[in-house]
């Protein structure tokens, strides 16, 4: 796997991440982006293996992101007081910094991450095709 692979990644996923969120709560934080970048880097690694499967990269996926947001919550939320979010109202939350419901979009989630680390895979592996001349007569 290439720096420029990983590179490439980061920015999708910081670039992806800060819209959604942008689009689902109407701003983002600079901390969200670098998680986003850091989670898509991630699980185009993961995406990278050849036996992985969707059902096993979300699985993986949701573990991971929900431990990586219990991490950078703990951080943003309780020791730094940034208030970038509280699942506090959520149902099945650890101090209100991850919850079941967003771990299950997380699962949701990994499916077009999923599909956009094999197109990122696909740009960066495939070689230039020798272009194949027709035998049709002209």
């Amino acid at each position: 796997m290439k720096l420029s692979q990983l590179l490439f990644s980061f920015l999708m996923g910081y670039f992806c991440y800060s819209l959604i969120e942008i689009v689902m709560r109407g701003y983002t934080h600079w901390t969200m982006s670098l998680t986003g970048g850091m989670v898509l880097t991630i699980l185009y690694a993961i995406n990278s293996r050849r036996t992985m499967t969707l059902i096993r990269s979300c699985i993986i996926g949701t573990f991971m992101i929900t431990a990586i947001e219990l991490t950078v919550g703990i951080f943003d939320n309780v020791i730094m007081h940034w208030n970038v979010w509280d699942y506090s109202d959520m149902p099945f939350n650890f101090l209100g910094q991850i919850c079941i419901p967003f771990s299950a979009f997380w699962f949701v989630l990994c499916i077009p991450a999923n599909r956009l680390c094999k197109r990122i895979s696909r740009q960066f592996c495939n070689k230039k095709a020798v272009p194949i001349v027709s035998e049709q007569p002209m």
